[in-house]
């Protein structure tokens, strides 16, 4: 992989441990403010539904992250794009249910690392 795709799956990384932090363990604060269209009262009667999907967000960094170790540039690529789709896939069922904006924060950042992934492999 070239340095740029490794720094866009390290960011993404980066961001699902930060959605993790945010609905497991600061959904009450934090969470009111990046989801500010979704009632106040809604919040405390989620808090475990969203420490869940927080949780399912860690897997999806973890997944990333091991990409980046693999040492086997098929495996680390075939990882990857495995990670990656799982992302893109939330990201856009996310921007359909819950906030739009949720697919070009999560969502359009894998989709743009996807096909670099895919350019460079045909190079």
């Amino acid at each position: 992989m070239t340095l740029t795709i490794e720094i866009l799956i390290a960011v993404i990384a980066a961001f699902h441990i930060y959605i993790l932090w945010f609905e497991m363990f600061a959904w009450e604060t934090r969470g009111r403010k990046v989801f500010s269209n979704f009632p106040k009262e809604l919040f405390g009667q989620t808090k475990v539904l969203a420490a869940n999907q927080g949780l399912y967000n860690g897997f999806l960094a973890a997944g990333l992250i091991w990409s980046l170790l693999i040492k086997d540039m098929q495996w680390n690529t075939n990882v990857a794009l495995f990670f990656l789709g799982c992302v893109a896939v939330a990201g856009i069922y996310g921007a359909m249910t819950a906030d739009k904006k949720i697919f070009f924060v999560q969502a359009l950042p894998a989709l743009v690392t996807i096909v670099l992934l895919y350019i460079s492999r045909l190079t």
